[in-house]
């Protein structure tokens, strides 16, 4: 089992480390060193330093960073969504995934939407052709509610779809 994790809140100083660790756990061919790359449904970038920065600033937004030895290892995006925590940006350094870290980084979002933000239910959308992670999520609680939302193939911030019939499915988790 790896060493011990630390939580904390992302700042402002983390937004570039924190780009470079989400396009690197989805995009291109690092990505392919872990198991949950996009690098097959989409090309082009995940997100990028404004959009994390506002995150990181928002009012009903955080950013939740993992550390072990002082290393950036995984971070998950935490919205107020109001009747739900929204858990997106959900990344794990490659390398280091499918070694419990991604369970520790989740159950500390969910910590956090129950405790802190003291809301009911965690919510997330996952690209519904990624099978193998929606059965991950599955196994940790969360079910497919059967809401879909449209991948949004105009905003180039979101990648460049390498296929016509993207689309989240809406999972959500009692808390």
């Amino acid at each position: 089992m790896s060493h011990a994790i630390s939580f904390r809140t992302a700042t402002a100083a983390d937004v570039p480390a924190l780009v470079a660790l989400i396009e690197s756990a989805y995009r291109g061919e690092v990505s392919r060193a872990g198991w949950t790359t996009e690098a097959d449904l989409l090309d082009g970038q995940r997100t990028d330093e404004r959009e994390v920065s506002a995150v990181v600033r928002g009012p009903r937004s955080r950013v939740r960073i993992a550390e072990q030895h002082g290393s950036l290892v995984a971070c998950v995006r935490i919205d107020d969504a109001g009747d739900a925590g929204y858990i997106g940006m959900f990344a794990v350094q490659p390398t280091m995934q499918a070694g419990g870290i991604g369970r520790q980084m989740l159950s500390e979002a969910e910590r956090v939407i129950r405790e802190e933000l003291r809301l009911p239910r965690a919510r997330m959308t996952v690209i519904m052709q990624r099978e193998s992670l929606i059965a991950w999520y599955g196994r940790r609680g969360y079910q497919v509610t059967g809401k879909r939302e449209p991948f949004p193939y105009h905003d180039p911030r979101a990648g460049t779809p390498r296929r016509a019939d993207l689309v989240f499915e809406v999972l959500e988790k009692q808390l």
